[in-house]
C-alpha cells in the first residue's frame, strides 16, 4: 500500500514504465518500485562523503526513487549508518513514510566497524570466532562467510545501523565467492542453510523477504566454475517453506558491456536453457541489477548503438543517461541500481524518471 501511495504521489512527474511491480506473493502483496535505485557502495570512509550521500538520497526520494541498496560492509558500515540517519530525517520532514521506501542490504562479506580501532585479526577473533558465530573453516579468503549464525548476526547489525525494525529485502551476498575454495556441493549446502536462516528471520519480522545478490553466479554458463543453478536454489526455498517462501528477488550485474543476463543461456529451467532474465521470469523471481554504469566507466565514450536505443530521451542526453536508459528499458528488470554519491548525478540521472521506460526489444 505504501509503495503504491508513493508512486501515485510522484505520478505526474514519472513517465510510463518508471514504476514497476515487484512480485512478492500473496502473503506479502506486491510492491511498487522505481526503475532506478540508488546504490551506496563507493566512496572513502569520511564525514564529507556521508553528507554527500545524505543529500543525494534525500533528493532521490523527492524525485521518484524509492529503492536504496546497501550492505554492512559498504564503507565499513558508514553507508548503512547514513541511510538510517537520512531515512529518519526524511520521515520527520514528511518527505516519505517508512512503508513507501524499499531498503535493501546484504550479508556475506565481513563488515568492519570504522568506529573501532582494532586490528583485523583481533576483530575477527573477538567478534566472531570466540562468540561461535563461525568456525575458521567457514570463513573463506579472509572475507566471506555464510554460516547461519553469522548471517543472523549481520542482520542484527544492519537493523541497528539503520534503525529499522524490518529490512525490506535482505540479500545473501555473492555466495559464489566461495567456489574458489570449496566444491559446488558444499556451497549449495551452505546456501540452503543460509536460506533456512533467512526464512526464520522473515518469520520473526526482521526482514520482509530475501534474495541472493551475485556478481558471476547467475549470469555465467554452467561450464564456469562460479555458476549457480537458480532453479535448484529456488527449490531449496520451497523445501524449507513451501509456496509461502520469502525468496523473491535476485541481483546481478547488467549494463551495455555486461549483457549475459539477457543474452547468455546460462540457466536451465524445466530442462530448457535460457538467459537469467528469462529464467527469473519463468520462476516467478524479480531481478534487480547492479553495475548500471560499471563504476562510472560508461559515463563517456559510450557505444553509439547504445545511444541510438535511447534516442527517445533527447539529443542532449549524456552518455550516462543513455547507458542507464538502456538498462532500465531491458525487459525483465524491475530496478537498476546506480551509485550516486553526488547530488548533481542524482539530478542528471534522475531526470530520466520523466521519460518513458518502456522495454526495448
Amino acid at each position: 500500500m505504501g509503495t503504491a501511495n508513493y508512486a501515485n504521489r510522484i505520478g505526474p512527474d514519472a513517465g510510463p514504465g518508471h514504476f514497476r511491480t515487484l512480485r512478492a506473493g500473496d502473503k506479502l502483496g506486491n510492491l511498487i518500485v522505481s526503475s532506478l535505485g540508488i546504490g551506496t557502495y563507493l566512496g572513502p570512509d569520511s564525514d564529507s562523503v556521508d553528507r554527500e550521500y545524505i543529500e543525494s538520497i534525500t533528493r532521490s526520494l523527492t524525485m521518484g526513487i524509492n529503492v536504496i541498496d546497501c550492505a554492512a560492509n559498504y564503507r565499513n558500515m558508514r553507508s548503512e549508518l547514513l541511510i538510517g540517519h537520512c531515512l529518519s530525517m526524511a520521515i520527520k520532514q514528511g518527505i516519505v513514510s517508512r512503508n513507501e521506501v524499499i531498503v535493501c542490504s546484504k550479508a556475506g562479506f565481513l563488515a568492519f566497524d570504522y568506529r573501532e580501532s582494532i586490528d583485523p585479526y583481533t576483530y575477527i577473533d573477538e567478534k566472531y570466532i570466540k562468540t561461535n558465530l563461525f568456525k575458521r573453516d567457514e570463513f573463506l579468503g579472509g572475507c566471506h562467510c555464510l554460516s547461519p549464525a553469522y548471517l543472523k548476526n549481520q542482520l542484527e547489525l544492519s537493523r541497528r545501523n539503520m534503525g529499522l525494525e524490518t529490512i525490506d529485502i535482505y540479500f545473501i551476498h555473492n555466495p559464489e565467492t566461495q567456489l574458489s575454495q570449496v566444491p559446488r556441493s558444499t556451497l549449495l549446502s551452505r546456501i540452503k542453510a543460509a536460506m533456512q536462516a533467512m526464512e526464520e528471520c522473515c518469520a520473526e519480522g526482521k526482514i520482509a523477504m530475501y534474495g541472493i545478490a551475485t556478481w558471476n553466479g547467475f549470469r555465467v554458463n554452467a561450464s564456469n566454475k562460479q555458476h549457480l543453478p537458480l532453479e535448484e536454489i529456488l527449490s531449496y526455498a520451497k523445501d524449507i517453506a513451501g509456496d509461502d517462501h520469502h525468496f523473491k528477488v535476485i541481483q546481478a550485474p547488467y549494463n551495455s558491456r555486461l549483457q549475459q543476463a539477457a543474452k547468455e543461456a546460462s540457466q536451465p529451467v524445466r530442462g530448457r536453457r535460457m538467459p537469467l532474465l528469462h529464467a527469473a521470469h519463468h520462476l516467478g523471481l524479480s531481478v534487480m541489477t547492479s553495475a548500471t554504469l560499471n563504476q562510472g566507466s560508461l559515463c563517456k565514450n559510450l557505444d553509439p548503438d547504445i545511444r541510438k536505443i535511447s534516442a527517445n530521451i533527447g539529443e542532449q542526453r549524456t552518455d550516462a543517461q543513455a547507458a542507464i536508459q538502456f538498462v532500465r528499458t531491458t525487459p525483465g528488470i524491475v530496478t537498476s541500481f546506480v551509485g550516486m554519491r553526488q547530488v548533481m548525478h542524482v539530478e542528471e540521472n534522475g531526470s530520466l524518471i520523466r521519460h518513458p521506460a518502456i522495454p526495448h526489444r
